[in-house]
């Protein structure tokens, strides 16, 4: 399916039924690295796995911002008239779940994995690699990573959805900025998955339906 929404097409596939559950992917993915988690899931929740503008099957981008893309996923939300959501995002799409939630009344429940404040949270061998891959490739999803994103405190104190925060112990962002994250959203919880890198517990990997299905399904939706 399509949206088309602030001058892009947004592609999205929906699958299952109950509570809304947007999911939106890491850098250079798109909807489908959630496959495998989405069949533990559509039995409890109506899943909207969307490729983010710039990927997959969604309008390409010359130029990329983590706002224009959390102004897409509520633009979405909006479009769709999905209230009560839980939003999952992974690296990118969990930057693009903070910037959202922190706007967007519509996502109650919000979980992300893998996601940085700033540049400086992911490793710097890491930093240095997207420097060589641009002169390279320019590719503006890499000059994305390069210089964004840039989320202040004030913005986390912001959002109101019960939150939980991921990350693996070997995950390629700083642990101490994954630990920031949490303790800056008000009551949100902290998981760091002993073992776990940046994707291994995520891409094709019915794990993290199961941490989904588990803090979603344990929540009380507020009145």
């Amino acid at each position: 399916m399509t949206a088309h929404v602030n001058g892009v097409d947004l592609f999205y596939e929906k699958t299952g039924e109950g509570r809304p559950l947007v999911m939106v992917h890491g850098n250079g993915e798109d909807h489908t690295i959630f496959d495998e988690a989405v069949e533990i899931l559509k039995g409890r929740f109506t899943c909207y796995c969307v490729d983010s503008r710039g990927h997959g099957q969604s309008s390409p981008a010359w130029e990329l911002h983590y706002a224009d893309m959390a102004d897409d996923a509520v633009a979405l939300m909006e479009a769709l008239d999905l209230s009560d959501a839980i939003f999952y995002g992974f690296s990118d799409g969990g930057i693009v779940g903070l910037l959202a939630a922190a706007k967007c009344g519509r996502i109650s429940t919000l979980i992300v994995s893998g996601a940085n404040l700033n540049p400086r949270g992911v490793k710097l061998k890491l930093r240095l690699l997207f420097r060589v891959l641009y002169l390279l490739k320019r590719d503006p999803k890499i000059r994305l990573m390069m210089d964004e994103p840039d989320i202040r405190d004030e913005a986390l104190r912001l959002i109101r959805a019960k939150t939980l925060v991921l990350a693996g112990s070997r995950d390629l962002v700083v642990e101490k900025q994954t630990r920031h994250i949490a303790a800056a959203i008000p009551g949100a919880e902290l998981r760091i998955l002993d073992g776990e890198d940046h994707g291994s517990y995520i891409v094709h990997n019915p794990k993290i339906g199961e941490i989904i299905l588990d803090f979603a399904g344990r929540l009380v939706t507020p009145a």
